[in-house]
């Protein structure tokens, strides 16, 4: 095993990836704030609007007022989900700095939510990919269900290496690998990981873990091993994934940088703002928090 790196980026997805699952609505504002605190913690990178169609997402219909009002940290990259030209368009208006598009290693996951096949939900890309590197923008490529999935089980490795390979094609800056339903565990994390990393530029992969069955920072810890430096956290471990029942969402951002402080690996994001930050959603929504970490650190503070 490689020695831990000394540094990783944290791509906080807590305003879009967390919040898109809640009943709640929750306004503009609101949300503005939660990003604004988040960049103030000092996150090099925020996934803060989704351009989707709000009639399938009506949490997120306020993501151009949202991106129109954040206060901007200079060196910040604010992201925003893009699943067709349209959300390109909407996306470039708003001032996203990034656009991420997303494929599921899972054809089963494939045929069930978007009824076409994992070639073809790529291939639909190709315009917002030609696009954002015409308009300079960053572009992130998401896999879903890279470990699992909730129709057909087991991935194949080969499965997450083909979408790799496609995404790569398109000319994506950073590829997330993302345990959707949150059932990976370590040793399958470093199969995954290296697998993923036969195809792409490890430094610029992602691990992306739900913390459904507890295992999103064992799993994060074995990417650690392998080499993988960038990884997603949502403040107060908001998010879930409507198709597993029971999952819990993302991993909490306060755990993963507590673990990171642990480690001595730098991340240049302040816990105890992110810990903050995490009891004011947690408090807005109306229920605990689901980050450890943030709840022991809010209790010592009392």
């Amino acid at each position: 095993m490689n020695s831990l790196p000394a540094k990783v980026k944290i791509v906080e997805v807590g305003p879009r990836d967390g919040l898109q699952n809640e009943a709640q609505a929750v306004p503009a504002e609101v949300k503005t704030d939660l990003v604004d605190r988040l960049s103030r913690a000092g996150f090099a990178n925020i996934e803060a609007a989704s351009f989707v169609s709000p009639k399938w997402v009506p949490q997120m219909a306020t993501s151009a007022a949202v991106m129109e009002a954040i206060a901007r940290r200079p060196g910040t990259i604010y992201s925003a989900l893009t699943p067709n030209m349209q959300g390109f368009a909407a996306a470039l208006a708003a001032g996203a700095d990034e656009v991420v598009i997303f494929g599921s290693a899972s054809e089963a996951f494939s045929q069930k939510n978007i009824n076409c096949s994992i070639a073809e939900s790529i291939a639909r890309f190709e315009g917002v990919a030609v696009a954002a590197k015409e308009h300079g923008l960053r572009l992130r490529g998401s896999i879903s269900c890279a470990f699992g999935c909730p129709y057909q089980g087991a991935v194949p490795l080969d499965a997450v290496a083909d979408v790799v390979r496609r995404l790569r094609a398109l000319g994506c800056d950073e590829i997330d690998i993302a345990d959707t339903i949150g059932v990976a565990t370590p040793r399958q994390t470093q199969a995954v990981m290296a697998r993923a990393a036969a195809e792409f530029d490890l430094a610029r992969i992602a691990g992306h873990f739900h913390d459904t069955y507890g295992q999103a920072l064992a799993n994060i810890y074995a990417s650690l091993e392998v080499g993988v430096a960038i990884f997603h956290a949502s403040v107060a471990g908001l998010g879930g994934c409507p198709y597993a029942k029971g999952a819990t969402g993302n991993v909490a951002s306060e755990d993963v940088l507590y673990l990171m402080r642990g480690l001595g690996i730098e991340t240049g994001v302040d816990l105890d703002l992110v810990a903050e930050t995490g009891q004011f959603i947690s408090h807005y929504l109306g229920r605990k928090s689901a980050s450890r970490a943030g709840n022991a650190l809010a209790a010592k503070r009392a």
